[in-house]
């Protein structure tokens, strides 16, 4: 009855020396320990991807929020011309990879005179496309239409494309990265139908549109 009562291999050393006991007693101690330190490693592993998402925002420097950023040389962009431009986020980590690239709409009116819009479009946040024959951003998912100069021309939104703030410095073109339009962003009309995208603790004084 005793031998059922033992783990598999100690009845083994029923019948070794004290010294061959004490060995088996170390290996059998070892092993556990290793398996508890490769536990540790893959449970630490698989926690760290899960906290840098709880997190993550709130471990992003203030600083990087609402920084402004070069989004390419001024003489890259032609006037009358209108593409698509990807820039890197201010407030993106190594692990977000290619999701760290946003694209927004540039627009050069004039020499001097550019305007940069998110691609998001202003009813449900869709990607808008910009067609040059007509000169319209459309967007393809409930049939929302913007002039080139971003004001709304037609469909579901009741508002303009949202506009980044833009700046030349030293031959660069700048952009106020890393707000970007969500619900906690509030709309600056400015007497025009484009919305500036602006963290909330800069527009609750602003008007709705």
């Amino acid at each position: 009855m005793s031998e059922l009562l033992k783990y598999p291999g100690e009845s083994d050393t029923d019948n070794l020396p004290p010294e061959g006991k004490k060995a088996a007693h170390s290996r059998r101690a070892f092993l556990f320990k290793l398996s508890l330190l490769l536990n540790g490693a893959v449970g630490t592993v698989l926690a760290v991807p899960l906290v840098r998402y709880l997190l993550g925002p709130a471990m992003k420097k203030d600083s990087a929020t609402g920084s402004w950023i070069s989004i390419g040389e001024v003489i890259e962009f032609s006037i009358g011309q209108t593409r698509l431009v990807d820039f890197q986020s201010p407030v993106a980590s190594l692990s977000d990879g290619e999701t760290a690239k946003i694209p927004c709409w540039v627009r050069r009116a004039s020499a001097q005179q550019f305007q940069v819009f998110a691609v998001n479009c202003a009813h449900l946040g869709c990607p808008v496309r910009w067609f040059v024959q007509s000169k319209l951003f459309m967007c393809p998912c409930h049939g929302g239409v913007y002039y080139e100069d971003g004001s709304r021309a037609s469909g579901p939104p009741e508002r303009g494309l949202f506009e980044y703030r833009s700046k030349v410095t030293n031959g660069s073109l700048m952009i106020h990265a890393g707000d970007m339009p969500t619900l906690a962003t509030h709309a600056s009309c400015a007497g025009k139908s484009l919305i500036q995208i602006e963290p909330a603790s800069n527009a609750m004084g602003s008007k709705s549109c």
